[in-house]
Order: C-alpha cells, then sequence, then structure tokens
C-alpha cells in the first residue's frame, strides 16, 4: 500500500469559511492571507478532489493522508471560531474519495483539550492526531497535550507533529524566510522535547515529525557532547520522519542517524512535489513508501476502497 503521509485538500465548505473571515486567518478569492506570511495564491487545482486523485493516482499511491494547515493557525481560534472550521475540514476530508484519508485535528485554545472531540474524530476514520509543532515546544506543551495524547495510545493511532503559525517575518524578509526558519526551529523544539518530556510519559506512542524534524536527529553528536545523549546508540523505533521537501542527501544522513525503519514519505503536496531519493536499492524506498508507514499507521485507517 505505497502511503504519502502528508498532503493537503482544502474542501469545499472549508474554503467557504476562510472566505467568510474578515481577519487572517481568511482567504480572499484565492489568496491566502497569514499573519506572519506573505499573501500567497493558491491555485483552485489544488483542491480540486477529482484532479487530486488522478494526480495520487500518477504518483503510485494508494493511501494518501490529508492534515489541516497548522500554520493557518486554526487550532489557536478561539473556540467559537475554531469549531466551525474543524467540523468543515473533517467532514469534507472524510468525504475524500480513495485514496485519501485524514489526520484529525483539536481545538487548542481551550482551557483545557477536549479529548472526547477527539475520540469522537478517530472513530468516525481519522488515522491519528495531528498537532502544531507550536503546541509541544516544551514540558509543559506535552503536559497540556497529555490528555490528547493519552487517547491517541490507547487507540493505536499515531501522533503527526506539523510546523505551526510562523510569528511576523522581519521586514525584508524573503517568501521562503518562514518555512526555512520558524517551521524549522519548531520542529527542533518540539523533537527535542518530545525525547526530553513526550517519550517520557507515553512510552508506546508511534509519533512521526514532519519535514525529517528539520533534520534534529543530525545532532545526536551534540547532544552527546552536552549531556543528554547517555542513550545515543538506541533508536525509538516508534519516532518517525517523513520526507517532505527533503531529497536524497537529507534523507541519506538521516538513515545514517537513526536507520531507514523510520522514515516515511510525504510530500506536502501541493506545497512542494514529492521526491524519491535515491538510496542506492530499491528496497530502500519500498521502506520509504510501503514498509514503515504500514507500521506508523497501523492497520489501514483513513483510507477507503
Amino acid at each position: 500500500m505505497p502511503t504519502d503521509v502528508h498532503q493537503h485538500i482544502w474542501p469545499r465548505e472549508f474554503l467557504a469559511l476562510l472566505r467568510a473571515r474578515t481577519v487572517p486567518p481568511l482567504l480572499d478569492g484565492w489568496t491566502l492571507r497569514l499573519p506572519g506570511e506573505p499573501p500567497y495564491a493558491v491555485d483552485p487545482a489544488d483542491h480540486d478532489a477529482a484532479a487530486r486523485v488522478r494526480l495520487a493516482r500518477a504518483d503510485g499511491l494508494d493511501r494518501a493522508l490529508v492534515s489541516l494547515s497548522s500554520p493557518l493557525g486554526i487550532e489557536y481560534l478561539p473556540p467559537e471560531e475554531a469549531g466551525p472550521l474543524l467540523d468543515a475540514f473533517h467532514e469534507g476530508a472524510l468525504e475524500l474519495p480513495a485514496p485519501f484519508g485524514v489526520w484529525a485535528s483539536v481545538c487548542l485554545s481551550a482551557p483545557e483539550p477536549d479529548p472526547e472531540a477527539l475520540r469522537r474524530e478517530l472513530a468516525r476514520g481519522c488515522a491519528g492526531l495531528q498537532l502544531p509543532a507550536t503546541a509541544l515546544l516544551d514540558a509543559d506543551g506535552w503536559a497540556r497535550c497529555a490528555p490528547l495524547l493519552d487517547v491517541t495510545q490507547e487507540l493505536g493511532t499515531p501522533l503527526f507533529v506539523h510546523p505551526g503559525m510562523a510569528p511576523p517575518a522581519a521586514g525584508g524578509a524573503p517568501a521562503w524566510w518562514p518555512a526555512l526558519v520558524p517551521y524549522l526551529q519548531q520542529l527542533h523544539a518540539s523533537w527535542f522535547a518530545f525525547r526530553a518530556f513526550g517519550r517520557p510519559r507515553h512510552p508506546e506512542l508511534r509519533v512521526c515529525f514532519a519535514a525529517l524534524a528539520g533534520l534534529a536527529p543530525l545532532h545526536g553528536e551534540r547532544l552527546v557532547a552536552r549531556g543528554g545523549g547517555r542513550d545515543r546508540g538506541r533508536v525509538d523505533h516508534n519516532a518517525f520522519y517523513e520526507t517532505s521537501s527533503y531529497g536524497t542527501r537529507a534523507v541519506d544522513a538521516l538513515v545514517r542517524a537513526v536507520g531507514i525503519d523510520v522514515l516515511v514519505s510525504g510530500s506536502d503536496r501541493p506545497c512542494a512535489e514529492p521526491v524519491i531519493p535515491d538510496l542506492g536499492a530499491a528496497a530502500a524506498v519500498h521502506a520509504l513508501r510501503t514498509v514503515n508507514p504500514a507500521r506508523l499507521l497501523g492497520p489501514a485507517k483513513g483510507a477507503r476502497p
């Protein structure tokens, strides 16, 4: 079952609600406006379900998981604003034809996260929970999200850690700045916080970090030098790394650091094109696209025949 664990499609009602907003995040026609990023021209074809099915089939996929775009900041809107958007996203994404499945997202602005809301979305067929990395930057973040992660671990579904909102960039910053600086900083912090605080609290949780966790695992030697690497030789076989936006050199470096068994294929379509790294053996690509995603996701959820 060749799988892409990281794509984005905005369902029709979700698009309508974004267009109805008067403050960011909003859609002005097909121009996306976010607080921390320059205006972004959205291609309507990127959110046409039939066109995306054809594209997924051309990519040879049997399963593609759609995630809420956490940089929109929807999870952190007031509950009365976040609720309708999250509902529209889940409803529309769950109705997408094969090969699409969906990650569940939750409101994070309420005084406490709602694990029962997550339980309902997982029961409806979502493949697992997605959280923005900004929710998991430190011990407090992992503790606050612990009730959600308890549900995720109890039901045997994975967590997907995706970059969250970018703070407003300084004047003159290039358009690529958010994706290369705050996004990767968030992934670094959430990965190290997971090692320090998340894994001890959730020993059986399967977790996948987008974009190779910003290459955070490559800092193992520095971690040892600074006293935090007593278990450097042990690979966490329930911590996975998704490959979007990286190519052969970065993927090969991660393989050397954590092994091939915990890397999974993701593209971040339509924000990036899929890349199949040249690792020198067809078995390696089969591991990235088929074997490892199956282990991350468990029994086939999130895709309908």
